[in-house]
């Protein structure tokens, strides 16, 4: 399986990491002696099931290693861009369908044993998207303090995790999800469109499980879903905030000792 490593983040002056990056890519900001997205790196390339790791927004003279055969990829100008251009590298390199993994720059905490269990777990079956969630007491116990944002359901609260994966042929349906995706991205009406009035109230007052969530959304998006409860708080700790980057920079710090 391949992976794709969205790293072309760079805070707008008017965001709070601006102070740290100064125009710069999120992903090389040092994270206890190295860039951050280095960190994940090492992580992937450990991993037993990742074979190739593609990095979008970032230069191959960005001085970053991986065990595993590396390929650099220009920014494309947006998550789901980024994402849909990692995809294609893959097909191109392997054009049939298969698995991809997804993983944010921004999550340094992330381990190889990690990678390798939400491999084991996608294995299983084959739809078209797995999301991780981080169960709420999960990350706080993990990381106190670190002030996520959850979503609360009626039988769980969860925050979402920044590894996650998904099929090729998303790519390449005749009607692909993600065109939908970004004309709603930035419009709440058309969010709940595209999910459906019914299921945005149950879930805003908090009278739909995670499962029944997940079984009525994905019809609607004309895809088949997976939410996978994810017992590692690592996989949905990135880096958004000052106290966040600092917070990981003491942790990770700790673990080199």
């Amino acid at each position: 399986m391949d992976a794709i490593v969205t790293a072309g983040g760079k805070p707008r002056p008017d965001e709070s990491l601006y102070q740290y990056t100064q125009g710069s890519n999120k992903a090389m900001l040092e994270v206890a002696g190295k860039p951050m997205i280095q960190w994940v790196l090492d992580a992937l390339g450990g991993s037993a099931g990742i074979e190739r790791v593609i990095i979008i927004g970032l230069p191959d003279s960005s001085g970053l290693s991986c065990a595993k055969p590396l390929v650099f990829l220009e920014d494309h100008g947006g998550i789901l861009a980024n994402l849909e251009a990692g995809a294609q590298e893959v097909l191109r390199a392997k054009p049939f369908h298969q698995q991809v993994l997804a993983v944010s720059s921004d999550v340094p905490g992330i381990k190889s044993e990690m990678i390798d269990w939400l491999i084991q777990k996608i294995k299983q079956t084959d739809l078209d998207i797995y999301y991780n969630v981080i169960p709420q007491k999960v990350m706080e116990k993990r990381y106190p303090g670190s002030h996520r944002t959850y979503t609360k359901l009626k039988d769980i609260v969860v925050t979402g995790g920044d590894v996650n994966a998904l099929s090729t042929r998303v790519f390449t349906a005749e009607k692909p999800v993600w065109g939908q995706i970004i004309q709603a991205r930035k419009n709440p009406f058309k969010q709940a469109a595209l999910v459906g009035y019914d299921t945005l109230f149950l879930l805003l007052t908090r009278q739909i499980t995670l499962e029944k969530a997940v079984k009525m959304i994905t019809p609607r998006l004309g895809i088949t879903g997976q939410a996978i409860v994810c017992p590692y708080a690592e996989m949905g700790m990135d880096v958004d905030k000052p106290h966040q980057l600092e917070m990981m920079r003491a942790d990770m710090s700790q673990q080199k000792v």
